[in-house]
């Protein structure tokens, strides 16, 4: 149906003014729905659309999907869909619906519906995706500032976040125990740089929030605001809090139940399972270092977590002469951490610390110790 508007945006027909909403999604149980969503719903009774547009599309079946997302050139993809279809999709979810409508002067809301029409045409619609500087929602904030004549970026560009790309990601996914612990190993030092606020609307939520005390030719932006859908789900929290402790008992909960059953087992296995792993930290340093040179995933680059998982453990494939130097060098490694960690950008790298040092601490003392078995 989107198609056939385009020869009546192309010929300039006269038309009212449309109502521009940005829709803001609440956070999914689903681990990329996390970050919640957003989307610009367009009501245009000339043109007979009630359409939401957003930019958050991918597909499974999409030719070579994991292969893109290994390489970290996934592509998502924009689209149009009824307001109504939409909605209940994420009520069904249980998912909040926030709407805002603004106050766009008719020529920048002309402009912006038009603008958006193009954008879900099949020859436009795919783009490579970037979790960070270029997803759903920065491209949302993109089309609003372009309706603005850049006055969103002029705003927020300069600002500074009082937050980094790691705190927000932190904050949303905390609740999930292993998605966040993931996501704390595999991501570098470049999301602990410091960022401005208009990098902060990668997030939908944060999106919304900025442009609710934005004023346009002196008046306000938003001159509605309105709740389509409550959940009643607890909020995520504003800021991340320290979880490491949780990591470190798991850890240590871990460590005593392999050691009872090493006693109950022989010191055989001990043995066997120190150097397992200290071999699977090597494995895990590989994946990183892949990551980091092999592909474009900008945000794996520079991670001390590199000298937690050390590629050295691999040494101890090596037999009886390769497991002592991998048990000294995971070692080396891991203590250095606390160190590299206090060199711009800081890169945060406590909870994998409290997750894993006393595992690779206890795996290289007992190979050191038995170096003569």
């Amino acid at each position: 149906m989107l198609l056939l508007l385009l020869p009546a945006v192309a010929a300039g027909q006269p038309r009212g003014t449309p109502d521009i909403w940005l829709v803001t999604y609440g956070p999914g149980e689903v681990y990329w729905q996390r970050f919640g969503h957003n989307a610009i719903w367009v009501r245009d009774a000339e043109l007979g659309l009630d359409h939401t547009f957003n930019f958050g599309f991918f597909d499974f079946e999409q030719e070579d999907f994991f292969v893109r997302f290994l390489q970290g050139r996934m592509l998502y993809f924009s689209a149009a869909q009824r307001a109504s279809d939409e909605f209940s999709q994420y009520i069904n979810e249980n998912r909040s619906i926030r709407a805002q409508r603004l106050a766009l002067p008719p020529d920048r809301a002309l402009q912006l519906a038009d603008f958006l029409v193009e954008q879900v045409q099949p020859q436009n619609r795919d783009y490579l995706y970037d979790y960070y500087l270029d997803n759903c929602s920065t491209r949302v904030r993109d089309a609003l500032d372009l309706a603005l004549g850049g006055a969103l970026r002029e705003s927020f560009e300069t600002q500074p976040a009082p937050l980094h790309f790691r705190d927000h990601t932190r904050r949303l996914t905390q609740s999930a125990f292993w998605l966040y612990l993931g996501l704390e190993i595999g991501l570098g030092s470049p999301v602990d740089r410091p960022i401005s606020r208009w990098d902060e609307f990668f997030i939908p939520a944060v999106l919304a929030e900025g442009i609710s005390g934005l004023t346009a030719n002196g008046a306000p932006l938003v001159v509605e605001d309105v709740l389509i859908h409550e959940t009643g789900s607890p909020l995520p929290p504003d800021r991340p809090t320290a979880v490491w402790l949780r990591y470190l008992l798991a850890s240590v909960g871990l460590l005593a139940a392999v050691a009872a059953v090493v006693r109950w087992a022989g010191a055989g296995w001990g043995r066997t399972l120190a150097r397992s792993w200290l071999a699977v930290t090597g494995l895990v340093g590989a994946a990183l270092l892949f990551f980091w040179f092999g592909t474009d995933h900008a945000v794996a680059a520079w991670n001390l977590n590199l000298l937690v998982f050390t590629p050295f453990g691999l040494l101890v494939l090596g037999g009886r002469k390769g497991a002592p130097p991998a048990a000294v060098l995971t070692v080396i490694c891991a203590l250095l951490v606390p160190i590299a960690s206090l060199a711009p950008p800081h890169q945060y790298t406590a909870d994998v610390l409290a997750a894993f040092l006393p595992l690779n601490l206890a795996a290289a003392w007992v190979v050191w110790s038995r170096r003569g078995a």
